[in-house]
C-alpha cells in the first residue's frame, strides 16, 4: 500500500473515531447513563414549539368550565363558599341546565360549620335541651342548618366525579391521609404479576366520607409529574396507593361520559412475563385505546391557549342567568381561576395557565383519541438515526466541499426536524429529536475542524514553500476569499518588474564564492521583503536580477502603483545595506530597476519535466529592457509610458523617445520621481527645466536645449544630462536627417 493511501486510511479511521466517541457520548444519554440537562432542555422546548405548531387552536364546546372566578367570589363570598351554595349550583347544572357529568377540580376535606350550628350546639348543652319539646324542634332545626348534608344528598343519582389529592411524600407529623377514597378502579388482585413503575402515593387527602360515598366517581388532580423546567406537559392517568390504582379527574369524567366502561391495561405481548412498563402499550378505556409511557402517563393534548373551552362564571349558574345551550348535555369541569386560589401552572400554551383547563384538555384528548404515544421502540429509533447520522458526517461530510458541506448539515439538520415532524402529526407519535440536532451539529463540528486541522496543516506547509514566491499575506487573503484562484494560462493587464546588481561581474572577481553567496543572500533578502510588503509575486532569481510582477494569481487593480513602489523601495533597502556591506568589508551595491505595464501572459509554464509559474509577452520584454537602460542614462529607475498613464499622482521626469531592441514603435521612458504632493519647490523646476530641454532638443533647437542642460548640470550634475549633451554635440557636427523624430535607438539590450 503506498504512503498516500495509508495517510487516506489513517485520516478515515480518525474521522470513524470521532464520530464513534461522539455517538458514545450521545448514547449513554439516551440509555439515561447519565441524561444530559442541557439535552433534555432543548428536547423540551422543541417539544412545546412542535405542540404550538400544530395545536388545532380551536374551541371545545363539549366541556364547559363552571369557573371559581373573581367576579363570583365578590357576588357569592370568599372561597370556600357555604356548602349549601355548592348545593345550589349542582342542583341547577343537574335540573335546569340537564349537564351530562360534573367533576370538581376541588377538595372538600373537613365539614363546614356555622355560626347557626355553633349557637344550636350550645342550646343542646344548656338546660332548655332538657324540655323534650325543646330537645326535639332542636333537633329538627339541626337536621335543616347541617349544610354537608345538604350538598352531600345533591350528589345522589347524579353523574358526579369528586376531586382528591394523593400525596408523593410525607412531611414530619403529617397524616398520612384524611377523609375517603372512591373505589378504586383496578384493584390490586387484577394486577398480580405486572411490573410497572406506576406513580406510587405516600397517602392523600379526600373528601368528607359523606360526599365521597354520594358521588359516583372520585379522581385525583394532583400533578405529580412535572418536567424539570416545572412545566406541566404529562399526567399521570393512574396512581397506584397501597396496591390499588385510582384514575386521574380527567380519565374518571371521561370513563363516566362513556357510560362507566372498564379500565384495562394493554401490553404489546401478552405473556405473563413480559407485562412490564417496557411493554405496556396503552390504557384501555372499553375499546377506546389511550397511548400511554411505561408509568401510564399521558400526553396533555393542549388544544390552543387558554380559552380553549367555554367559561361559565359559577354565580350565574347560581342565579340561573346562565345561557341553558352552553351548559345543556355538557360535561362540565368547576375550577378555579381566581388568582388567590393558586391553580395556575406552566404549561407549553401559556406560564399562567389555569389548572382545571389542564383536565379539561385530557378529557377532550381521551374523548378524540388525539393524545400522542411516546412507545419503547423509540429509543432504538433514536440509537439507529444516531447511528447513521454518524456516518454520514464521518464519510460524506470530508468528500464535499466547505459549502456544500454547510449545505449538507444544514440539509440533514432539516431532513431530521422534517422526519420527526412527520411522525408528530401523521404517526401521533413523539419522538425525541433534541439529541439527533445536537449530535448532527457536534459530529459536524468536529469533522469540520479536523478537517480545518489538516488543511490549515498543510497550507502551513505550502505556505512556508510558496512564501518564498508568493506573499504570506496574499496567501491568506486567496484563502479568505474562498474564490478559486486558477494557475492556467490567461491574458491579464499586469506589471511586470525587473532589478539588477550593477557592475556584478566586477563584484564577484572581487569576493570568493562563499562570500558571494552570503552577500548575495543578504541583498535578496530585503529586496524579497519589499516586493512581498507591497503585493509582488517573485517569478525568478537569476543570479543578481530578481523578476516579479503584480496582478496575478490574484487580480490587483493597483499592480502600477505596487509594482513602482516596489522598485522605489527596493532602491531604498539597497542603499540601507551600505553601512553593513562596510562593516564586513564588502563593497557597496547599487541595482537598476525598469517596470513595464500591459497586457502579458501569466500561468503554469514548461515541460514535462519542470513548469514555473510565470509572465511572457512584449510587455515583458520592454520591463528588461528598460532595467538596462538604467545604466546608459544614470538613473535608478525606468518605467513605461503606459506605467506612468496608471499614476497620475505620481510625479515622472520623461527621460527619451526610445526604440528599444526588438521593437519597432518608439516608446518614451520615464523616471519616477515621487508623488506628485510631496514635491519640493526645486524638484518641481528642476523636472520643468528637463522638459523644456527635452521639447528644444526635438525642435532641432540645440542652443536653447544646451542652455538649459548646462543650468540643470550647475545645479546637479548627472549623466542624463551629459548624455543629451554628448547627443547635441554630434548632430551639431552630424545634423539628423530631415524626418527625424527625436527617437533614440539602442541597438544594446
Amino acid at each position: 500500500m503506498s504512503s498516500a493511501a495509508s495517510l487516506r486510511w489513517f485520516r478515515l479511521f480518525i474521522r470513524l473515531g470521532i464520530s464513534a466517541l461522539s455517538l458514545l457520548i450521545f448514547a449513554m444519554h439516551v440509555a439515561s447513563s447519565p441524561r444530559f440537562e442541557i439535552i433534555d432542555r432543548i428536547e423540551n422546548y422543541l417539544y412545546d414549539v412542535r405542540v404550538l405548531l400544530t395545536m388545532p387552536a380551536t374551541v371545545d364546546d363539549r366541556i364547559v368550565i363552571v369557573d371559581i372566578d373573581e367576579a363570583s367570589q365578590l357576588e357569592l363570598g370568599q372561597w370556600p363558599w357555604p356548602r349549601d351554595t355548592l348545593a345550589t349550583i349542582v342542583d341547577h347544572l343537574f335540573d335546569d341546565y340537564s349537564i351530562r357529568v360534573l367533576g370538581f377540580d376541588v377538595l372538600f376535606a373537613e365539614a363546614e360549620e356555622t355560626s347557626a350550628e355553633r349557637l344550636l350546639e350550645r342550646l343542646r348543652q344548656s338546660d332548655l335541651a332538657e324540655i323534650p319539646q325543646v330537645r326535639d324542634e332542636l333537633g329538627h332545626i339541626a337536621a335543616e342548618l347541617d349544610s354537608n348534608v345538604r350538598f352531600a344528598e345533591s350528589l345522589i343519582a347524579r353523574n358526579v366525579v369528586t376531586g382528591f389529592v394523593f400525596k408523593d411524600s410525607l412531611a414530619p407529623n403529617e397524616p398520612q391521609s384524611t377523609g375517603a377514597l372512591p373505589e378504586p378502579i383496578i384493584p390490586a388482585t387484577s394486577i398480580e404479576g405486572v411490573s410497572i413503575p406506576f406513580v406510587d402515593a405516600q397517602g392523600f387527602a379526600g373528601n368528607l366520607p359523606s360526599l365521597q360515598e354520594n358521588a359516583t366517581a372520585g379522581g385525583f388532580f394532583d400533578a405529580p409529574v412535572i418536567d424539570s423546567d416545572g412545566v406541566f406537559r404529562r399526567a399521570p392517568l393512574l396512581q397506584r396507593y397501597r396496591g390499588d390504582l385510582y384514575p386521574s379527574l380527567a380519565l374518571a369524567v371521561a370513563g363516566l361520559s362513556l357510560g362507566s366502561p372498564p379500565v384495562s391495561l394493554s401490553f404489546a405481548s401478552r405473556k405473563d412475563e413480559r407485562m412490564s412498563g417496557i411493554e405496556l402499550d396503552a390504557l384501555l378505556l372499553g375499546e377506546r385505546r389511550i397511548p400511554v409511557n411505561e408509568q401510564v402517563t399521558a400526553y396533555i393534548p393542549y388544544r390552543g391557549p387558554q380559552g380553549s373551552f367555554p367559561y361559565v362564571p359559577a354565580k350565574d349558574v347560581f342565579s340561573g342567568e346562565a345561557p341553558p345551550e352552553i351548559l345543556r348535555d355538557r360535561i362540565v369541569l368547576i375550577g378555579a381561576s381566581a388568582a388567590g386560589l393558586l391553580d395556575l401552572r406552566s404549561t407549553p400554551v401559556g406560564q399562567r395557565y389555569i389548572g382545571v383547563e389542564a383536565h379539561a384538555n385530557l378529557v377532550s384528548g381521551i374523548l378524540d383519541g388525539t393524545i400522542r404515544q411516546q412507545p419503547s421502540w423509540t429509543l432504538g429509533l433514536e440509537f439507529s438515526l444516531l447511528f447513521v447520522i454518524a456516518l454520514l458526517t464521518a464519510l460524506v461530510l470530508p468528500r464535499l466541499a466547505p459549502i456544500t458541506a454547510l449545505l449538507f448539515v444544514i440539509g440533514l439538520l432539516f431532513l431530521t426536524m422534517a422526519l420527526n415532524l412527520w411522525m408528530w402529526t401523521a404517526q401521533g407519535l413523539v419522538v425525541p429529536l433534541a439529541s439527533l440536532l445536537c449530535f448532527t451539529l457536534v459530529a459536524s463540528v468536529l469533522q469540520i475542524n479536523y478537517g480545518f486541522f489538516i488543511e490549515s496543516r498543510n497550507k502551513r506547509h505550502l505556505s512556508k514553500i510558496f512564501g518564498q514566491y508568493i506573499p504570506p499575506s496574499l496567501v491568506a487573503e486567496m484563502d479568505a476569499s474562498g474564490q478559486d484562484v486558477s494557475l492556467e494560462g490567461a491574458s491579464r493587464t499586469m506589471s511586470v518588474l525587473f532589478s539588477d546588481v550593477r557592475g556584478f561581474t566586477t563584484l564577484s572577481e572581487k569576493l570568493d564564492a562563499r562570500e558571494l553567496t552570503r552577500l548575495m543572500n543578504e541583498f535578496l533578502t530585503p529586496i524579497t521583503r519589499v516586493i512581498h510588503d507591497h503585493r509582488g509575486t517573485i517569478d525568478k532569481y537569476m543570479g543578481d536580477a530578481v523578476m516579479a510582477f503584480w496582478g496575478a494569481p490574484l487580480p490587483d487593480d493597483q499592480h502600477a502603483r505596487h509594482a513602482v513602489q516596489a522598485g522605489m523601495g527596493m532602491i531604498k533597502a539597497v542603499r540601507d545595506l551600505g553601512d553593513d556591506f562596510a562593516k564586513k568589508g564588502w563593497p557597496p551595491i547599487a541595482v537598476g530597476v525598469g517596470v513595464s505595464s500591459g497586457n502579458m501572459n501569466v500561468g503554469n509554464m514548461g515541460s514535462e519535466f519542470r513548469i514555473a509559474y510565470t509572465v511572457l509577452g512584449d510587455t515583458v520584454n520592454l520591463g528588461s529592457r528598460l532595467e538596462g537602460l538604467t545604466k546608459q542614462y544614470g538613473v535608478d529607475m525606468i518605467v513605461s509610458e503606459a506605467t506612468a498613464k496608471l499614476l497620475p499622482d505620481f510625479a515622472f521626469r520623461e527621460l527619451d523617445l526610445v526604440r528599444v531592441k526588438g521593437k519597432r514603435e518608439p516608446v518614451a521612458i520615464f523616471e519616477p520621481v515621487g508623488l506628485v504632493s510631496e514635491l519640493s519647490a526645486t524638484q518641481r523646476g528642476q523636472i520643468a527645466l528637463f522638459a523644456t530641454a527635452v521639447a528644444a532638443f526635438r525642435r532641432r533647437e540645440w542652443d536653447a536645449a544646451q542652455a538649459a542642460l548646462h543650468n540643470l548640470n550647475e545645479r546637479t550634475e548627472q549623466l542624463l544630462y551629459n548624455v543629451y549633451l554628448d547627443r547635441i554635440e554630434q548632430f551639431r557636427r552630424e545634423p539628423p536627417p530631415a524626418d527625424w523624430d527625436g527617437v533614440f535607438e539602442h541597438l544594446t539590450k
